[in-house]
């Protein structure tokens, strides 16, 4: 208590403001070692069944994406939890089945795309610079854990260029 005190008057004497900084910074000290809630959801989660189906059908059915994303926006950037940490988006199973038709749809919507999915659309200067980057990411695995490799090969012709950088790159 008493040296609270002689720290509170050394920082009055210094200035106002910095002694309710560091008052400030020393209670939040003391908070953050105490466990902390996550934050209320803004909103109820998207039904299970309902997310499984968007990432299932963005693997193979543009035309379902399409009907579902005008049912449902939100399921935009909705992500599947196959299990084990294996999570999936509706335009990551587009990226590994080489549905480019699929990807740029949902591109075009707003979707995150990724390292992988930009691989099997052949965009051979966002893999160079991120690879560059980050070269760690070379062995990264995508959904399902399939390798950035697989995925420029699922991207055809297109994806050529990508293909052949990452073969000599060494990717595993």
């Amino acid at each position: 208590m008493c040296r609270i005190g002689s720290r509170r008057r050394f920082m009055l004497k210094v200035g106002g403001f910095a002694a309710t900084a560091v008052m400030a910074n020393r209670t939040s000290l003391a908070h953050s070692s105490q466990p902390q809630m996550p934050p209320e959801r803004r909103s109820s989660p998207l039904p299970d069944e309902l997310v499984h189906e968007w990432v299932w059908r963005g693997h193979f059915d543009l035309d379902g994406v399409t009907r579902m994303l005008d049912v449902h926006p939100t399921l935009l950037n909705a992500t599947y939890d196959w299990g084990n940490g294996d999570y999936e988006m509706a335009i990551g199973g587009a990226g590994h089945m080489g549905r480019r038709d699929i990807a740029e749809f949902l591109i075009k919507k707003g979707a995150r795309m990724d390292l992988f999915v930009v691989a099997m659309l052949g965009k051979l200067d966002i893999v160079k610079a991120t690879l560059t980057a980050y070269p760690s990411l070379i062995s990264a695995k995508g959904p399902h854990g399939i390798p950035l490799l697989q995925h420029a090969k699922q991207g055809g012709a297109d994806a050529l260029l990508v293909l052949e950088y990452l073969q000599s790159v060494g990717t595993v």
